[in-house]
């Protein structure tokens, strides 16, 4: 348990910092030229996410439980479903604001528009923590397993290589808001700080109750793929032309499968 959280620590503390290394793009393109690098960043991102969901989180979500005798499928859909019914609350709820809409989702409020655009990312970022959680959960419950561990590696890759277009999808609108570069990076940054969170809370669940691992799995995989449709793709298509969203999406997707399949 404890190597478990160590790990776990260490793999969305490196997703964090990659959070912040693509924040840090706002000090490179001012206010007009960020809206194409937008939407190629959260394309990619999308991309990523779609990938890590089935191989990362499903498929060893099907073989747990296979491998303990029980229903598969039903495991992994109705995991499947309950998070996408989590983020879909979440969504409802929690006052967020996305990049170059004009009115806030979720209940009333009348925090600032740049507290709600940091939070819209940060519902990103809770299914990413807990995808790289689980999966470090994943391999400690089989002794270390050296293919787990090696999997889990690259999905903690994969997730910190599109944080990096993430980051850049909170700094570069909050600079459009008239934030300065510093408060739009650092804003941008603290972002990341959920998946830190919910990475390691997600380990200490597992860890107390192991069989819920394979309705965990499913559970993150359910809510990457409800902000993948709900958010990411619909933001990265913005505008006439969605050429550079497209291909954001499908070589983000080709980096995960490469990822995954190569170091798994």
């Amino acid at each position: 348990m404890k190597e478990a959280v160590l790990w776990a620590a260490a793999g969305t503390g490196f997703t964090f910092l990659m959070t912040a290394a693509g924040s840090a793009l706002v000090f490179l393109f001012n206010k007009k030229n960020s809206l194409g690098i937008q939407k190629m960043l959260l394309g990619f991102a999308a991309g990523v996410m779609v990938a890590a969901s089935v191989w990362s989180l499903l498929i060893p979500a099907i073989e747990e439980v296979e491998n303990n005798g029980g229903n598969p499928w039903a495991t992994a859909a109705v995991g499947f479903m309950l998070g996408v019914g989590a983020l879909m609350l979440l969504d409802s709820i929690l006052p967020h604001l996305h990049p170059n809409a004009g009115q806030a989702e979720g209940l009333s409020s009348t925090w600032k528009r740049t507290t709600m655009l940091v939070l819209a990312v940060a519902l990103h970022n809770i299914p990413e923590g807990m995808a790289v959680g689980l999966s470090f959960a994943l391999a400690a419950q089989h002794g270390n397993d050296p293919a787990l561990f090696t999997s889990a590696m690259a999905l903690c890759i994969g997730i910190g290589i599109q944080n990096f277009p993430e980051g850049a999808a909170v700094s570069l609108p909050l600079r459009q808001e008239g934030l300065t570069p510093t408060k739009a990076f650092l804003f941008g940054s603290i972002s990341g700080l959920a998946e830190l969170v919910f990475g390691i809370l997600v380990v200490l669940v597992a860890g107390g109750i192991e069989s819920f691992m394979p309705w965990l799995l499913s559970f993150a995989a359910g809510a990457m793929l409800y902000v993948v449709v709900e958010e990411l793709i619909p933001e990265a298509h913005l505008g006439e032309h969605s050429n550079t969203g497209t291909l954001g999406v499908m070589s983000g997707f080709v980096v995960m499968m490469v990822l995954d399949v190569a170091l798994g």
